[in-house]
């Protein structure tokens, strides 16, 4: 009796491989259109983001000029430039205050610009909540050196407003350069009077997208506007409080230049609260012209960063899973 045997047409595999590829295929064809508005943005990414990655050797290397990135002796012991960094007083001033003033705007910035939001939200007249939005965005818009330039006029010890104002009330005048205990609060409020109305936008268009039967629900039941924004707006809040939130933990080694030095300049007596590693770095390019520490620098805070936001991610998928970002 003769023994018929079945003779596959090909793999399993082959065949799964090529299914997969004909349906890459066809939803790269089906999505054309929007992966070619894509293609700047990806090739900007690339140069600007990725592509500029290869540099991060000169935090391991003696750079010189002369040589180039990839010329440059590697430093010995390979991590010099780092010990450099962590074993200077300064450094290690500059990176407390950078995580200690980054934390205290993540928090006062939290609370002001969710209770802003909250407030243009329950406004009604939509003129008066046009101008009101307007009127707290538009700082946003005024350079740092604008507000330097204004903080000084404002505490100037000689003839700054507010001291003249403080001997109008009987008081002494405060000599606010040289109090650096006072700027942790000065520059919390300058950074809150620009940048509050800017991140209120997102969490008012967070609001403005609640379905508004919650509230008449609500208000049926007999809740007030106080309990309606507790158990209801801040609620719906919540995951884009943890995400911006995250993303704003992702950037607490990375301090506003812009901002520090307007706002405070080589006032060395105002370095023991304010210096942070944006301007520690600066000060010692100019000075000492390390691009190796200075490289060194920006790869620790971009590490500290990563590890930060893996670390708050984390925690953020155990109080709402839905709410973190991977």
């Amino acid at each position: 009796m003769k023994t018929i045997t079945a003779t596959p047409k090909g793999r399993p595999e082959r065949r799964l491989a090529a299914g997969n590829k004909h349906g890459v295929l066809k939803e790269l064809y089906k999505n054309r259109t929007l992966l070619l508005m894509f293609l700047p943005v990806a090739v900007l990414l690339f140069l600007f983001n990725y592509l500029p990655l290869a540099g991060l050797v000169i935090a391991f290397k003696n750079f010189s000029f002369d040589k180039g990135i990839f010329g440059s002796d590697w430093m010995h012991p390979l991590l010099n430039n780092f010990d450099y960094l962590m074993s200077s007083d300064s450094a290690f001033r500059a990176i407390r205050n950078t995580i200690l003033l980054n934390a205290l705007f993540i928090v006062v910035g939290l609370v002001f610009e969710v209770g802003l939001a909250l407030l243009l939200n329950e406004l009604r007249n939509k003129y008066f909540k046009s101008v009101a939005q307007s009127l707290t965005f538009l700082p946003f818009f005024i350079s740092w050196i604008v507000v330097g330039v204004f903080t000084y006029n404002l505490l100037n010890y000689e003839s700054g407003s507010m001291n003249r104002l403080l001997e109008w009330f009987g008081l002494n005048p405060v000599d606010f350069y040289n109090s650096p205990g006072l700027w942790p609060l000065i520059l919390t409020i300058a950074a809150r009077w620009k940048s509050t109305g800017y991140g209120a936008i997102i969490y008012l268009a967070a609001l403005t997208s609640i379905d508004h039967t919650y509230y008449e629900a609500a208000e049926i039941d007999g809740a007030t506007r106080w309990q309606q924004i507790r158990h209801i707006s801040l609620p719906m809040l919540r995951p884009t409080i943890i995400i911006l939130t995250l993303l704003a933990v992702g950037r607490i080694m990375n301090a506003d230049f812009g901002m520090f030095y307007a706002m405070v300049g080589d006032a060395s007596l105002l370095f023991p609260t304010t210096d942070v590693i944006d301007t520690f770095v600066y000060r010692s390019l100019r000075q000492t012209g390390d691009i190796g520490m200075a490289s060194a620098a920006g790869f620790l805070q971009s590490v500290v960063a990563f590890v930060l936001v893996l670390a708050s991610n984390f925690a953020a998928r155990k109080i709402d899973k839905d709410s973190a970002i991977f």
